[in-house]
């Protein structure tokens, strides 16, 4: 133990694993930016596709046939079908909360459904074999099953913390920019575009700061230039993200169309309040702010203040 704690404590051997952190760190930043994908990319994709199943639905309903190809089926979509799992597990709000995540294909409530019925087994095995076989735990069998089966119940809720996890990021990342997108639809709006470009046009300029708000909007442009009532667009636009702040710019928008109010004031009055709205927002994090700052500085800062403090005088104390 010595010769190690010697070996480590080397200049020279610290020098040479200084060196090899310093390049290590030095070379996976050169390679990181060729790993990241372009989310934006990846969005407007599926929000392309959003467009052309709008488009197809709306050539079936004037009495042309789609013509699309149809679905092909894999693995996870045949064992939910073949034991009825949409009908046990699906509730109402499945599809809706998939959409708030962002999950949008077919395949999203197949793939839910399938990690909804496969996790709890996975959690049961994985308990059993920590329990019986890995961890030895002075416990009767019976106590280790119950844990186990504890364990997958807590499985059966892990999918939807993901999807909960999911939409409470996205939905701060769409409030965190949606006040500078209502600005920049207030100047499209106010320069003579109409609604479907000005929604175009800032989900566009959007994606550098939200690329879930341009996402939105895209999908927003796509609703309304394919969709027989504008208003079901706008109503789709609210249900997805389930903010106060954008419900209420969704209603002005529904009384602008509807009323042939000037759409300008609403905007502007919406920019304004979503804006108050983030700022109080951050003003309530910031007031929180010492509350949670109270038992990090009670376990880190306080012994070594103690420690700094009563030191000098412990150790004069043991020479004398």
């Amino acid at each position: 133990m010595d010769k190690i704690i010697r070996q480590l404590l080397d200049p020279e051997f610290m020098v040479t694993a200084l060196v090899m952190v310093a390049v290590f760190a030095t070379v996976i930043t050169m390679l990181l930016p060729y790993f990241e994908t372009d989310r934006l990319a990846a969005r407007m994709k599926s929000v392309a596709a959003r467009r052309d199943e709008l488009r197809a639905s709306l050539r079936d309903s004037t009495g042309r046939r789609a013509q699309m190809r149809p679905a092909s089926v894999n693995f996870i979509r045949q064992i939910v079908e073949r034991l009825n799992l949409r009908s046990l597990m699906e509730t109402a709000t499945t599809k809706e909360k998939l959409g708030r995540a962002g999950f949008r294909s077919p395949s999203a409530v197949y793939t839910f459904l399938f990690f909804r019925f496969v996790m709890p087994i996975i959690m049961f095995v994985a308990g059993i074999l920590y329990l019986f076989f890995i961890a030895k735990l002075g416990m009767a069998p019976i106590v280790k099953v119950t844990i186990a089966v504890g364990v997958a119940f807590l499985g059966f809720y892990l999918p939807d913390l993901f999807v909960q996890n999911v939409i409470d990021k996205r939905m701060a990342s769409i409030m965190k920019a949606f006040p500078d997108g209502l600005d920049l639809l207030l100047i499209c709006v106010e320069s003579g575009m109409s609604v479907e470009s000005a929604f175009n046009r800032v989900a566009n300029e959007i994606g550098s700061q939200s690329v879930e708000l341009a996402e939105e909007f895209a999908l927003t442009t796509a609703e309304l230039s394919y969709l027989p009532d504008r208003r079901q667009a706008y109503e789709n636009l609210s249900r997805r993200c389930g903010h106060p702040g954008v419900k209420a710019v969704c209603t002005s928008l529904i009384q602008a169309e509807r009323y042939g109010t000037p759409l300008g004031t609403a905007l502007r009055v919406m920019a304004l309040e979503n804006r108050e709205m983030r700022m109080t927002e951050a003003e309530k994090k910031a007031a929180a702010l010492p509350a949670k700052l109270t038992v990090p500085m009670i376990i880190f800062f306080l012994p070594v203040l103690f420690a700094v403090i009563i030191g000098p005088a412990v150790i004069k104390i043991m020479k004398l």
